[in-house]
């Protein structure tokens, strides 16, 4: 569970600190909560705020903004999205993303994250190769 938190952290960080990516996700402003059912784990981010970083979140559901996109997923299927593996849309008519809230505002910021997947990938491939899909 603490290895999955620190992936997801930097891919989150990744995603905010990219020059293009970050302040594209600022500005679409869809704040997500993601539940990794296999962990027990809850992270809910937002776009940031004036003098914050691109987006922010937080491990918790005791949060002070409401999510506009709840996606709930096992973390192998977290693992697969973020390194390509995993089409959103088809693993949501699967049932392997259980998707709720605006899921066309969710689908409409894939196409903005899409330059991580290869910068996750290489994360996976020089600290946690154990990962690699």
């Amino acid at each position: 569970m603490a290895e999955f938190r620190e992936v997801m952290d930097r891919a989150f960080m990744l995603m905010s600190e990219d020059p293009d990516m970050g302040p594209k996700l600022r500005d679409a402003d869809t704040p997500q909560r993601f539940e990794f059912t296999d962990l027990d784990l809850v992270v809910n981010i937002r776009a940031g705020r004036e003098g914050e970083p691109n987006l922010a979140w937080e491990w918790t559901d005791d949060i002070a903004w409401e999510p506009k996109v709840r996606l709930t997923m096992s973390s192998e299927i977290a693992n697969r999205y973020f390194q390509g593996k995993e089409n959103v849309a088809i693993a949501i008519a699967r049932r392997r993303i259980k998707a709720g809230g605006d899921v066309k505002a969710a689908l409409a910021i894939i196409p903005i994250t899409k330059p991580l997947f290869a910068r996750y990938r290489e994360m996976i491939s020089a600290d946690y190769p154990h990962l690699a899909v």
